[in-house]
């Protein structure tokens, strides 16, 4: 690397504060009225209607100039790739859902066909994902429990589960929640609340659905050993379904648990198979399908279900079911899932969709990202699909086989749909044992995520600790309080950190304008005479006084002892002019004058009771990292003002953004004896200031003095 060439400069200038750079740079006080900013957002006009009606649906926009040449066999390939692994995929989230199979084909059918018309992403695969389908059984297991459809079978004389009408209310449960779900997020899409996203950070993500997956994972034991848990709800329900679980194994169905252990390991082989062989394989082998085909044609032969007992997925209708509108009466009992799903399915979406337009250079529009997600949700509903999301391994399948466009997802939709309408009822063999086992070697990505911990706890221990609340507080509670928790905990620790935050004294740099921390180099030193100090955080109500004390603590003042040292030598001044003034009455000499007190004899009085006899004449006050100033923090600044400049030391402020001097203004900081000359728009400018005035004051003492002598 050619070693960078240093440039030298020099800048001859006065030293400025605040005021005169307003005069300087003829600072605009223009405002624009509201009123005004009303009329110009409901301005119509020809391009700003076309503008609104490209970024409302957007694939009026990029179809049009959609490149069959370059983009056709590409989208082609990977809508085929991305269809067949919906199949497996959808079947299999359908069990954590608590809904029959086919709905999970409906909902990689009918919400793809709405994303691809109004999202903003190319390579995102969007339908039926773990972490939200689990969370969709949370809620219908919760709303439609088995108890509630136990029916007395005269042919046995024993009650039995009423499997059907059980469905079809968790069907409805479903649909309804999905429905409510969409409808929140579209309206966060139209109030621009994409922002939201930036509160899920990735640690707390990754953290929670890694929560979510051992939700999963315990979801699915009782098709791996063919056993009948009781379903529990509430705080810590995980903990009981384990040990029930572990209760139940003696009772293991020796069919159901081979099929999954064969499945299992025959599913890792193959895909590790795929990723040796990745760069020689024009498209990865369809793993998951080729093992539905498989275990359907051996449990159909075998007749895994009669002779062993092995439960298999049932009835499959074939064809699509006609669009109902969910029931109102449900929305008030699944509201405050509809929103943990809405914020959940578009933070997972939001964060994959982000990387590939980082990667591929073009932008994702986050709110409408909201709109489009919520439609698919909405009307999918309508549809009795369940919530989706996008899937990471579905995504990088679409990737790497080559799609560039939405056209693969609307492809992948069309593959769904003829296996829906006329494959789909070939699969009624199928061992559910099969799809649990999908679900859990599809879930080895989530399952690595375990490794964020050693590389947080090198990076960002603070981080290290949202990962690790999270994933304990999701695994505690269900995911939906799991995911309030987390939050709550990830902003708790924005409070404590700006709660914590670093104090400094700084120096500078020998021979520079440059000034830095003097506990962290050792060629910094401090300017004679002046504190300057920094805090590595915003000023509001929550560190208010800590900020005081630690400018007391590192400047070595006592300001509340100075302070009463100070009054009470004033005291003392005026009890000896009195005793003065009286002894001069006494002796009727009317000529007489009370002794002059020099200036400096109150700091002087200090002094002889016992305060520190040396104190700094400035303090600079480096508000660069401060963000924004409430009323708590501007009192605190004026009143660090007042009490220093009761002891003789001045304070000014450097380093203020407009908007912080905006809040000084609006406070009331300013008055006729604090104006904009106290603050400098650099540490340099305050410093030379701050010498400049010293050395007037000098000047000033010793004119003073000289005529005394």
């Amino acid at each position: 690397m050619n070693e960078r060439r240093r440039v030298g400069y020099n800048v001859h200038r006065d030293v400025l504060d605040e005021g005169e750079v307003d005069i300087l740079a003829e600072k605009s006080n223009v405002t624009v009225p509201f009123s005004r900013k009303i009329k110009e957002a409901m301005r119509c006009s020809g391009p700003r209607l076309k503008s609104c009606m490209l970024s409302c649906v957007p694939v009026l926009s990029w179809l049009p100039r959609y490149s069959f040449r370059e983009n056709t066999m590409g989208d082609l390939i990977s809508g085929i790739s991305v269809g067949i692994m919906h199949l497996p995929q959808g079947m299999a989230y359908a069990l954590l859902a608590g809904v029959p199979p086919v709905f999970g084909l409906f909902s990689s059918f009918y919400p793809i066909l709405i994303y691809f018309i109004f999202g903003t992403s190319k390579h995102i695969s969007v339908g039926t994902y773990a972490v939200m389908s689990v969370m969709i059984g949370g809620v219908t297991e919760r709303l439609a429990p088995n108890l509630n459809f136990m029916i007395w079978d005269n042919a046995t004389n024993q009650t039995v589960l009423d499997i059907v009408n059980r469905d079809a209310e968790r069907v409805k449960v479903a649909a309804a929640v999905t429905f409510l779900s969409g409808l929140f997020q579209v309206l966060l899409g139209l109030v621009q609340f994409g922002f939201v996203v930036t509160y899920l950070s990735e640690p707390l993500v990754r953290g929670y659905t890694t929560g979510a997956a051992i939700h999963v994972i315990v979801s699915q034991l009782k098709y791996t050993f063919g056993i009948s848990p009781d379903r529990h709800s509430g705080p810590f329900s995980l903990i009981f379904t384990v040990i029930e679980v572990c209760n139940l194994l003696p009772k293991t169905n020796v069919g159901t648990l081979v099929v999954s252990l064969v499945t299992i390991v025959s599913l890792i082989v193959v895909k590790e198979l795929n990723t040796y062989l990745g760069k020689k394989l024009p498209v990865p082998i369809p793993v998951e399908l080729l093992g539905i085909i498989i275990a359907t044609v051996i449990s159909w032969q075998v007749n895994l279900h009669g002779k062993y007992g092995v439960e298999v997925v049932g009835e499959i209708p074939s064809g699509l079911q006609p669009p109902v509108l969910p029931e109102a009466s449900i929305f008030g009992q699944v509201i405050g899932d509809a929103f943990a799903l809405s914020v959940v399915g578009y933070g997972i979406a939001i964060s994959l969709g982000r990387i590939f337009a980082l990667k591929y250079g073009y932008k994702v529009d986050s709110n409408q990202e909201l709109i489009a997600l919520g439609l698919s949700n909405s009307i999918g509903g309508i549809f009795q699909c369940f919530a989706i999301s996008c899937s990471m391994s579905r995504s990088m399948v679409q990737e790497s086989t080559g799609g560039k466009t939405q056209v693969a997802g609307a492809l992948s939709a069309m593959v769904i749909l003829i296996i829906t309408m006329w494959i789909g009822s070939l699969f009624e063999e199928l061992p559910k044992a099969v799809l649990a086992a999908i679900i859990y070697v599809n879930l080895h990505g989530m399952m690595k995520q375990f490794m964020d911990i050693p590389t947080l706890w090198r990076s960002n221990k603070v981080d290290m600790l949202v990962w690790l609340a999270t994933l304990i507080l999701t695994v505690l509670f269900n995911p939906d309080m799991g995911l309030a928790a987390s939050i709550a905990f990830s902003m708790l620790t924005v409070i404590f950190r700006t709660q914590l935050p670093k104090y400094s004294l700084l120096g500078q740099v020998p021979e520079t304008d440059i000034y830095r921390p003097v506990e962290g180099y050792n060629k910094v030193k401090e300017i004679p005479g002046i504190v300057i100090f920094r805090s590595s955080a915003t000023l509001y109500f929550a560190n208010a006084e800590m900020y005081q004390d630690a400018l007391a603590d590192k400047s070595g003042i006592d300001i509340t002892k100075l302070i009463s040292q100070k009054r009470k030598a004033e005291a003392k001044r005026l009890r000896r002019e009195k005793k003065e003034a009286r002894n001069a009455k006494k002796i009727k000499n009317n000529t007489a004058k009370s002794p002059e007190v020099e200036p400096d004899q109150l700091n002087k009085d200090v002094e002889k009771d016992g305060a520190v006899s040396t104190l700094p004449h400035a303090i600079i006050l480096d508000l660069s990292p401060v963000n924004f100033l409430d009323t708590v923090g501007v009192k605190t600044l004026r009143g660090i003002q007042r009490d220093y400049s009761v002891i003789g030391v001045e304070v000014v402020l450097c380093g203020c953004q407009t908007a912080i001097i905006e809040n000084l203004e609006n406070c009331g900081f300013f008055s006729d004896g604090v104006t904009k000359a106290c603050i400098f728009s650099s540490i340099h400018d305050a410093v030379l200031y701050c010498q400049t005035d010293k050395a007037q004051m000098d000047n000033d003492d010793g004119e003073m003095h000289a005529t005394h002598f």
